[in-house]
């Protein structure tokens, strides 16, 4: 878990301050700490409470994904959010777009937020994993936040899509957040087609919660 952090900062980092071409990005510093923070915390309490289920989060990417489609679906995902963040310190370095810092507070508590509802999706679903699949024994889960929407783990990706350029000073990062929801919209249609034929009363739950993404709108 140690190792995993540390590689994520140092990444996040260098997506960062290589295109800024500086140091001197305090909003990047901030952001850096809110997602360590807002991270590290649910980690932590995963790693005594259910670390099996901090583990199944930790396995994910593009390879190990399954399934073709959810592979293409995921390197797309992550390209996304790479070009949101590169772009937004871009947009610090050459000025493009000045944010006051009201609104990169705005955007930190967006990214914070979105950590929040990702990591307490995981502890109200101990099946929540960072691939698409269906494990032995699974059972469908619709209380908490699963009575809200069918995929609240990518309701919180959306909060935080739309925090991270605010946090990082930029209103250009935010044509990002277009693409990103068509991933993740591409995902949860294909996700939904496995669930619904491979976890039993899947089905009779999309009738019950009929929203996937943002209730009483999709």
């Amino acid at each position: 878990m140690l190792l995993f952090g540390v590689v994520e900062f140092v990444a996040f980092g260098a997506l960062l301050f290589f295109p800024a071409g500086t140091f001197n990005y305090w909003q990047a510093w901030v952001f850096l700490v809110v997602v360590g923070i807002a991270a590290w915390i649910p980690a932590v309490y995963l790693r005594r409470m259910n670390p099996a289920a901090l583990e199944a989060r930790m396995r994910g990417g593009p390879v190990a994904e399954a399934r073709t489609a959810q592979r293409v679906i995921i390197a797309g995902l992550y390209v996304s959010l790479a070009a949101m963040v590169v772009v937004s310190a871009l947009d610090h370095r050459f000025g493009w777009s000045p944010v006051p810092a009201a609104i990169c507070v705005v955007g930190d508590v967006l990214v914070a937020v979105g950590l929040g509802v990702v990591a307490l999706v995981i502890i109200q679903n101990s099946y929540a994993a960072a691939t698409v699949q269906v494990q032995a024994g699974q059972k469908v889960v619709s209380s908490g936040l699963y009575g809200l929407v069918r995929h609240p783990m990518y309701t919180g990706n959306v909060i935080m899509m739309v925090g991270i350029p605010l946090a990082l000073g930029s209103y250009w990062g935010l044509v990002f957040v277009v693409p990103g929801l068509l991933v993740l919209a591409s995902r949860i249609r294909d996700e939904e087609k496995l669930l619904q034929k491979e976890l039993d009363g899947y089905l009779e739950y999309t009738q019950k919660v009929r929203y996937r993404l943002v209730p009483s709108m999709w």
